[in-house]
């Protein structure tokens, strides 16, 4: 069977691109909604036609169409054939986010009729799961119809549940008309687990392989195509600046679910030769299935107050500026500390395990030389060794 490449389809060149959806259904949901004594009952049954109905986008009055105008931040990707210059579309999904309520509205997924059943709607919704945990979104969500129940069957088969109804949304007659809207959603996030059942322990040499697929799974895609942090946690353990006596790995009911890597690092004040060892960490990794759970930040308390018992008097990091202050860093700038070019910016952030420890010395961070070692031919290479997602491009990448 041919594998087609999915593609992100930009804007400037799809925009307005009208979705051909079609489909043929024998099936429908059938919505019944009725007054009860202690309440409103609702059934909702799957019911079998007199006859197949086909539904065709010559039908409506507003077709589906790529990067609408509503959807101010929509992304597309879809798959493309091109023949004599001209360019078809085959299949596409499209998402937005709903900022307000932290989920991931799937706007559009689409594949055409001929190339149907060949796995492409599951690798569409890859796309869309992906982008949720990389964005850490709580939910994704869409809209379907009653009548479309060969895409509700493919909905369900992928982890959607019924979310809610809408009974009147394109006539006041959808119920008659067995075209109901109907919403479902898929849930990304776990529960926060105690942290008691969290154990933060050592690596050992049997976790190393386990750890470094946790880490390209949980940055795949997230900051560039691919990721490079399963490399460096595999050279941060022969690095000459590795401090194993802090770095740990998390896991709960035997499964590994999180690891954090430190190395020495400095600080080196301006116009002299004076340097004050510090402490860098990266990655913080935590497994795609057990992020929002509570995980990084128990690594991080754990091993800042294990750093700390150890002498060890502040922390200097590159990382997310919208996780690590919620765990007590701050901007570099609030401490007086630059980059080795003297630039500051809101990724690049310290926390002192000493009062005055990093605010009282100041200067330029100068970090572990293993970060900078790795180079793309290397990571190349050491990927593959691994079973890896594809490489798709996504809105919150750096590039």
């Amino acid at each position: 069977m041919k594998t087609y490449e999915i593609i992100h389809l930009p804007k400037d060149e799809w925009k307005h691109t009208i979705i051909p959806m079609r489909y043929t259904t024998e099936d429908y949901y059938d919505l019944k909604i009725s007054k009860e004594e202690n309440g409103i009952g609702i059934e909702f049954v799957k019911t079998k036609l007199d006859e197949p109905i086909t539904h065709y986008p010559e039908e409506y009055d507003f077709p589906d169409k790529l990067y609408q105008d509503h959807w101010e931040r929509a992304y597309a990707w879809g798959i493309v054939e091109e023949k004599n210059g001209e360019k078809k579309l085959l299949a596409c999904i499209e998402t937005c986010p709903e900022e307000w309520s932290n989920r991931l509205i799937v706007t559009e997924l689409w594949v055409h009729e001929n190339y149907r059943r060949q796995g492409i709607g599951h690798r569409l919704m890859a796309i869309a799961k992906q982008q949720a945990n990389l964005e850490h979104r709580r939910a994704i969500i869409l809209e379907s119809q009653s009548c479309n129940v060969p895409a509700i069957s493919f909905y369900l088969k992928e982890g959607f549940e019924l979310i809610g109804f809408d009974s009147c949304c394109y006539s006041n007659n959808d119920i008659k008309r067995k075209e109901v809207r109907v919403d479902l959603g898929f849930f990304t996030r776990k529960n926060k687990i105690d942290k008691d059942k969290i154990i933060i322990r050592k690596e050992q040499g049997s976790d190393y392989r386990k750890v470094e697929e946790m880490a390209l799974n949980a940055f795949w895609n997230k900051h560039q195509l691919g990721c490079d942090e399963h490399l460096l946690v595999h050279k941060m353990r022969e690095s000459k600046d590795y401090i194993p006596q802090i770095s740990r790995i998390a896991e709960v009911d035997g499964e590994i679910v999180g690891s954090i890597y430190y190395a020495k690092a400095y600080l080196q004040k301006a116009n002299s030769d004076e340097k004050k060892e510090i402490l860098t960490f990266g990655p913080l990794c935590v497994d795609t299935k057990w992020q929002g759970c509570g995980v990084g930040g128990v690594l991080l308390e754990k091993t800042l107050e294990l750093a700390r018992k150890k002498g060890f008097e502040g922390v200097v990091i590159m990382g997310e500026p919208d996780y690590y202050p919620l765990h007590g860093f701050k901007t570099c700038d609030q401490f007086g500390i630059t980059t080795i070019d003297g630039n500051n910016f809101d990724a690049f952030m310290g926390i002192e395990l000493v009062e005055g420890a990093l605010s009282e010395f100041g200067g330029k961070f100068i970090e572990a030389g293993v970060f900078e070692e790795l180079t793309e031919e290397e990571n190349e290479e050491y990927t593959k060794l691994f079973d890896t997602p594809e490489k798709q491009k996504f809105p919150s990448q750096w590039s």
